[in-house]
C-alpha cells in the first residue's frame, strides 16, 4: 500500500486516474445511497410509530424483518420497470448506460439520465479536489467529503432532508482529520464546528418567534457545523453569504418555471454544500470578492 501511495505522490496522472475510476464507482453506489437511505429511515420510523402506539404485532415483525432486508447492500438492484435483477455487465458506472443508450437491457424502458449524471459529477468533482491539492491525506479527506456532499445535495432535493446516518459521520471525520493535522487546529475545529451549528440554529428560532413558520431544518445547522469543523468560524460567513445569495437567486428561478407560490419550500442544503464546497477552493478569494462588493 506504502508502494502504491507512493508512485501516487511521484506520477500525478497515476493518482487522477485512480481518483477518477474509483470515483465513478463511488457515484454508482450514491446512486444507491440516494434512493434507498429516505426509504430506510422511512421503514425505521413506521415500526417505532407502530411500537409508540402500540400497534406492534406479528405483522410488525414481519414488516420490520422485510425492513432489515432492505439497505444499501440488500436486495441488488433490479429495474424499476420489469423487476430484473441487474447483471455487474450492466451496471459499470456511466459506460454501461451510454452502450445501453439509457435503456433496461432486458425491457427497453428509459434509465433516467440522473444515474450517469450523478456518476459523472462524482467523478468530476474529486477529480478537481484532487488535482487543486495533489497526492495528500488532505486531498483524500477533501474527496470523500466531496461524495458525503454529493449524496446529502440530492437527498436534500429529492426528500428536503439531510440525513443524521450522513451529516454525523462527516462531521467527526472533520473533528478527527483536524486531531491528526490535516486541516485547521483541534481548537479552530471546535469553535468552528459550534458557531456553525448555533449560527443557523439560531436563525431558525428567531425566524420562527417571528413568523412561526420554520425556515430550515436542523440538517442544516449540523452542514453548516461541518464545514466549521473544515475551515474555521471565519470562513462562516462567506459559505452562509454566497450560499443565501445564489439560493435566492436560482431558487426564484426555479418556482418562476414551475409556476410555483413564492411560499414553496425548497431546499437549503444543496446551496450551503456547494458554497462550502467552493470554500474548501477559494475561500479567502470568495471573501475579498464579497468585501469588494460591499465596498468594503
Amino acid at each position: 500500500m506504502q508502494d502504491v501511495w507512493h508512485l501516487m505522490q511521484q506520477q500525478p496522472w497515476f493518482f487522477l486516474l485512480s481518483v477518477g475510476l474509483t470515483s465513478a464507482c463511488i457515484g454508482s453506489f450514491l446512486n444507491v445511497v440516494i434512493y434507498r437511505l429516505p426509504k430506510m429511515m422511512e421503514n425505521e420510523w413506521k415500526s417505532e410509530c407502530k411500537v409508540i402506539l402500540g400497534q406492534h404485532d406479528q405483522n410488525s415483525d414481519q414488516t420490520a424483518s422485510h425492513s432489515s432486508s432492505f439497505n444499501l447492500i440488500t436486495p441488488r438492484s433490479t429495474c424499476p420497470s420489469c423487476d430484473t435483477q441487474i447483471k455487474a455487465h450492466h451496471n459499470i458506472p456511466i459506460l454501461s448506460w451510454l452502450l445501453l443508450k439509457g435503456r433496461c437491457a432486458y425491457c427497453s424502458t428509459s434509465i433516467s439520465v440522473r444515474y450517469p449524471c450523478i456518476e459523472m459529477l462524482t467523478a468530476a468533482a474529486s477529480l478537481w479536489v484532487a488535482w487543486h491539492f495533489g497526492a495528500t491525506f488532505t486531498a483524500l479527506l477533501y474527496i470523500v467529503m466531496t461524495w458525503g456532499l454529493i449524496a446529502l445535495i440530492f437527498i436534500d432535493i429529492d426528500k428536503m432532508l439531510l440525513p443524521d446516518q450522513l451529516t454525523q459521520p462527516m462531521l467527526w471525520l472533520a473533528i478527527i482529520s483536524a486531531v491528526l493535522g490535516l486541516t485547521i487546529t483541534v481548537e479552530a475545529a471546535i469553535w468552528g464546528a459550534v458557531a456553525g451549528y448555533l449560527s443557523l440554529w439560531s436563525v431558525y428560532w428567531l425566524f420562527k418567534l417571528l413568523t412561526g413558520k420554520e425556515g430550515m431544518g436542523y440538517g442544516d445547522f449540523k452542514l453548516l457545523a461541518i464545514f466549521g469543523a473544515l475551515l474555521g468560524w471565519q470562513a462562516l460567513i462567506t459559505i452562509i453569504l454566497l450560499s443565501s445569495v445564489v439560493g435566492a437567486v436560482i431558487g426564484s428561478i426555479q418556482l418562476a418555471v414551475q409556476g410555483k407560490d413564492k411560499a414553496t419550500p425548497i431546499p437549503f442544503g444543496p446551496y450551503l454544500a456547494i458554497a462550502g464546497w467552493l470554500c474548501l477552493f477559494y475561500g479567502d478569494a470568495l471573501k475579498i470578492w464579497y468585501l469588494n462588493l460591499l465596498g468594503v
